[in-house]
């Protein structure tokens, strides 16, 4: 593991990378209304609960491997969490979801796990619910954003038109706009934000 990985795992460095970007990152949704319609929310890899406060509103759960983090996330929160790894999750169906969140964590995983997870959120959604997901993408062209895409601690950032894929494999697209996060004009990260829902 190395330095900046073995960093990015105690809740305050992560909280402090993050800062700079957490409301760039989630702009496209924002820009929707989408939180504010949300009754039963699902934060997939919520990590220290960086995203708790914008469901104040409305019943939530999040859910993320590292203990850590989501026992932060309870001290300060005071919402429930439940320390899980979705590949290979079995506790059972929870009570459906309008509103499941999946901010940056599937380039964490690989693409069979992607798939078996996909699966799962879609069976989760209650009637009506939505899928919302935040990801980075590996650009095809030599720049800064592909360097960073690369050094990223998740092995597994996607091109866009694979993303694409994937989730046209596991829902109904209704929303797919790729994105970019920049500092001082400079892109620094290129990402995508899908919006899915069940098949009928």
């Amino acid at each position: 593991m190395g330095l900046l990985t073995s960093l990015l795992e105690q809740h305050a460095v992560y909280r402090v990378w993050q800062a700079p970007f957490a409301s760039a990152k989630l702009a496209p949704l924002l820009a929707r209304g989408e939180l504010r319609r949300a009754k039963r929310v699902l934060d997939v890899g919520c990590g220290p609960g960086t995203n708790t406060p914008l469901f104040s509103h409305a019943d939530y759960l999040g859910i993320d491997i590292n203990e850590d983090y989501v026992a932060h996330a309870r001290g300060k929160y005071k919402r429930p969490f439940l320390v899980a790894d979705l590949t290979q999750y079995t506790g059972g169906d929870p009570e459906p979801f309008d509103f499941i969140l999946v901010n940056s964590f599937l380039h964490h995983i690989d693409t069979a796990h992607v798939h078996r997870i996909l699966e799962q959120l879609v069976s989760w959604l209650s009637p009506g619910g939505k899928i919302h997901i935040l990801e980075l993408v590996l650009p095809s062209d030599a720049s800064i954003a592909r360097n960073l895409a690369r050094w990223d601690r998740g092995k597994y950032a996607r091109p866009l038109e694979e993303w694409r894929r994937l989730f046209e494999q596991h829902m109904e697209i209704a929303v797919f706009e790729p994105y970019p996060l920049k500092a001082l004009g400079a892109t620094l990260w290129n990402m995508v934000y899908c919006q899915g829902s069940a098949r009928p």
